[in-house]
């Protein structure tokens, strides 16, 4: 068996390190708790960057694996900066597809500034589809990924509508913790004065989480719509219980 063939129920791919941690950081966290396989799959190594290098990001990626206790973690070797749609990049993915069957895929959101996020969003939707392909000679078994969700990892100040919002209120210190060991990307060289960017990380987290009563939450959006089988799993019964407003 290949080191790499490690059945996933979730998967995220982000374009660089730290963007799992930044948008999905705390689902991937609960998801562990609920006793599903949990891996990420970086694209790029993310460097050059002002206070990093491939070197120190490593031992930063390593500490936020560690904290978010992943059962699985893989870095593509995709180039950063110039990340592209490429054939090979798209055979490369399907085959990690392939071979770790995610149940449900993470994607960045499909409309940012950054070519890479944007590059990402459309290299994983065309390997989502290459991965059930016969008569290849990609190794692993033909498969299709039944879900991708889409998470918010936008640098456009837009505000998106979300298909549904992940409840992460108690795992936002997880979270947080695991984009800290990111030192040289939101310490290093920054001033500390109100707002720096861990405050506006957490601070989304918290926007999120009023949107559905809830301390913290992340969002996800969907291209195609959503299955619900039951209402009980919708309905949430401690937010029905809140006090009318007065007036």
């Amino acid at each position: 068996m290949s080191p790499l063939e490690q059945p996933l129920d979730i998967l995220a791919v982000a374009p660089h390190p730290d963007d799992a941690e930044i948008s999905v950081g705390g689902t991937l966290v609960a998801c562990r708790r609920q006793g599903l396989r949990v891996g990420v799959l970086d694209l790029t190594n993310g460097e050059p960057t002002p206070f990093g290098s491939p070197e120190i990001r490593v031992q930063e990626t390593a500490a936020a694996t560690k904290v978010l206790q992943l059962d699985w973690r893989h870095h593509l070797g995709l180039p950063n900066r110039t990340l592209e749609h490429t054939l090979e990049a798209r055979r490369k993915l399907a085959t990690i597809f392939r071979l770790t069957r995610p149940r449900v895929i993470f994607a960045p959101y499909w409309e940012d500034s950054h070519p890479d996020h944007v590059a990402a969003t459309s290299l994983i939707e065309a390997a989502r589809f290459w991965s059930k392909l016969t008569r290849t000679d990609m190794p692993g078994e033909p498969f299709h990924p039944p879900q991708i969700f889409y998470y918010f990892s936008i640098h456009l100040r837009v505000h998106p509508q979300p298909a549904f919002v992940f409840d992460i209120s108690e795992t936002i210190e997880e979270k947080m913790s695991a984009v800290r060991c990111y030192e040289s990307q939101f310490v290093a060289g920054r001033t500390q004065t109100f707002p720096t960017p861990l405050d506006d990380i957490r601070d989304r987290a918290r926007y999120w989480g009023w949107s559905i009563g809830k301390k913290y939450g992340e969002p996800f959006a969907s291209r195609e719509s959503l299955r619900v089988g039951s209402f009980t799993s919708m309905i949430d019964f401690d937010r029905g219980q809140e006090s009318p407003r007065s007036g």
